[in-house]
């Protein structure tokens, strides 16, 4: 797996009641890698997203919120791909993901959306799926009529505590996200993914 990224988007929903939810794991990943660079986000209509610029050496990435609602993610994506001609493997979206437990995190290129509003849109509107996906896991409901409340819910504070952390690894080892070879990172977070596992047996 190989990628030069330019692009980073983090899925969420932008009114203030929707901060906290487990849908916008995607945006709280990207305020932690802000925080830690010291980044400022700003608004930018024409791509109706918010967005800041990391640049390190060789890497110049932008970062992007999407201010409109989960279900036309796939806008600021596009437009930003059109306006600084990105190819889609340039690309990488980070999402909540219920088949995860909260705490793990997976590095996924390509795929389908999952049922997941924000993949979808991205896919129908690109009309392309391999795009690299750090993937948060927030658990499950356990039954399907119970996801829509579920990830527009609140985690309680010991889930929320277990997914931040689940940051920690991947920023520690953030350039790595913009090396030619992702398979250091992807090895590492399967290790430290099947760590814990084997405590909760």
């Amino acid at each position: 797996m190989s990628a030069s990224l330019k692009l980073i988007v983090g899925l969420g929903n932008p009114d203030p009641q929707y901060l906290v939810t487990r849908h916008n794991a995607g945006f709280w990943f990207l305020d932690a890698f802000a925080n830690k660079f010291s980044l400022n986000f700003s608004l930018d209509k024409k791509f109706q997203s918010e967005l800041c610029r990391y640049q390190s050496g060789s890497t110049d990435c932008w970062l992007c919120k999407p201010q409109t609602y989960m279900n036309d993610s796939g806008f600021a994506v596009q437009a930003l791909m059109d306006y600084y001609k990105l190819s889609i493997n340039e690309v990488m979206v980070i999402h909540d993901e219920i088949d995860l437990m909260p705490g793990t995190t997976r590095l996924k290129q390509d795929g389908g959306h999952g049922g997941h509003n924000g993949l979808r849109d991205i896919i129908q509107r690109t009309g392309r799926s391999e795009f690299l996906r750090l993937r948060i896991g927030v658990g499950h409901p356990g039954s399907k009529d119970k996801v829509v409340p579920y990830v527009l819910g609140r985690p309680n504070a010991e889930e929320e505590k277990k997914i931040t952390d689940s940051f920690s690894l991947i920023l520690g080892m953030s350039q790595e996200l913009f090396q030619d070879d992702l398979n250091r990172l992807m090895t590492q977070l399967n290790k430290r993914n099947k760590s814990e596992a084997d405590t909760l047996i």
